[in-house]
Parts: structure tokens; C-alpha cells; sequence
């Protein structure tokens, strides 16, 4: 079911962002995702191409017979060698280890999780060596597919800005003019930075390394 009271919002505040959403695809909502699976997925993902991350992945989930699921404790006692003999690199084996490492201790709960605002989650999943402030939006947005989170670092949103907002300033200051405009987002950021995704010329709604 779409988010029609969502998208009256978008539309009254901000008739920019009303033509895009009228000219776009609609976008339902997402089940709620595995938080631990979808953070080891995102770094597996960093970097490379959608169809060499699929086929790692693939490799990885093998290692975990028979389903296929990286319990942490199984995470944490395969070797380096063994983890990039599925064509991980030394930095991703030890960023998938560190997540393994952080779900074990319980930190990676899924209520306490969702229960944060968007700079303390981000905080809380940056304290863990390879995540990223985009890497714990990414999350936000379509893992847990909580609705007012605002991504001004992702460069499809700045892209798709650019394009419908005239926007000339580059850097932080664009990161700034992005901020103040998507103020009158909320509480709706997140559908917001999905139709700009979809806007964009490739039609991508979702980033391909997430």
C-alpha cells in the first residue's frame, strides 16, 4: 500500500519534489530487513559492481551451509584466507568480522536499534570498523525503512537536487542548500531521497550497492 498521506505532504510543501513524485513509479513500502545480514551485504557491496557483489555474496553464503546464514560465531571463526578465497579483500573480511563481533555482543538490536534518532544510529553502527555514515543511512532508508531519514551525502540525491533544484554549490555547501530545502520533508525525508532516486536519468530507486 503506498504512503498516500506521505507523498499529499511532499507534494504540499514542496511542489518541485510534487512533479517528481506525480512523473515517477510508484514506491510501496519494504519489509523490514535482517539488520546484521543487511550491514555484512552493504560492505560486501562497497566498491564493486552489482553483479560482482552478487556473486561474492553468493560464494559467502556457501560457506555457512545449509541455509546459507552467517551465524557471528561462524563469521568469527572462519580465517582471513578462507574468507578471501570468496573474493573478499583483507579490509572486507575484517569489516565482516567486526560486525559479527558487534551483533555477538548484542549491540546490534533490532528494537533498541529503531528506537534511536538518526545521529545516534548512526553513531551507534559507525562505531563499527568499515560502516560509514552513508552505509548506516543506506540502512535506515531501505533495511529498516524508517521514513524521515535524509542522505545529503549520497551522491544520487545531489545528482537528482542538482537537476530539479537549479542548485550550482558543490561540497559542504550543497550539502547545506540540500539540508534547508529538504526541511519541509519532514517527517517524510526518506520517501523524498526515494523518488529522487528514481528521477534520475539511470531510473535507479535503490543506491546498486545496497
Amino acid at each position: 500500500m503506498l504512503n498516500q498521506a506521505a507523498i499529499e505532504h511532499l507534494s504540499a510543501v514542496d511542489p518541485i519534489l510534487g512533479a517528481v513524485i506525480a512523473n515517477g513509479r510508484d514506491i510501496h513500502p519494504r519489509p523490514h530487513e535482517d539488520l546484521y545480514l543487511a550491514l555484512l551485504r552493504a560492505i560486501v557491496s562497497q566498491q564493486i559492481s552489482t553483479k560482482a557483489a552478487a556473486a561474492i555474496w553468493k560464494r559467502f553464503q556457501a560457506l555457512f551451509p545449509p541455509e546459507g546464514y552467517p551465524e557471528p560465531r561462524e563469521v568469527l571463526a572462519l580465517s582471513e584466507d578462507e574468507l578471501r578465497a570468496v573474493g573478499l579483500s583483507r579490509q572486507k573480511a575484517g569489516y565482516l568480522k567486526a560486525i559479527a563481533e558487534y551483533n555477538e555482543r548484542g549491540l546490534l538490536d533490532y528494537e533498541h536499534l529503531t528506537s534511536l534518532s538518526e545521529e545516534a544510529f548512526t553513531q551507534h553502527l559507525t562505531a563499527i570498523k568499515g560502516v560509514g555514515r552513508w552505509t548506516a543511512q543506506m540502512l535506515q532508508i531501505f533495511a529498516l525503512d524508517q521514513p524521515d531519514v535524509f542522505a545529503e551525502g549520497d551522491l544520487g540525491v545531489q545528482n537528482a537536487m542538482r537537476k530539479h533544484y537549479g542548485l550550482e554549490e558543490t561540497g559542504r555547501a550543497l550539502q547545506k542548500r540540500m539540508i534547508v530545502i529538504a526541511e519541509s520533508w519532514r517527517p517524510y525525508r526518506s520517501l523524498a531521497c526515494k523518488y529522487l532516486w528514481q528521477s534520475l536519468d539511470n531510473g535507479t530507486q535503490i543506491p546498486p550497492s545496497v
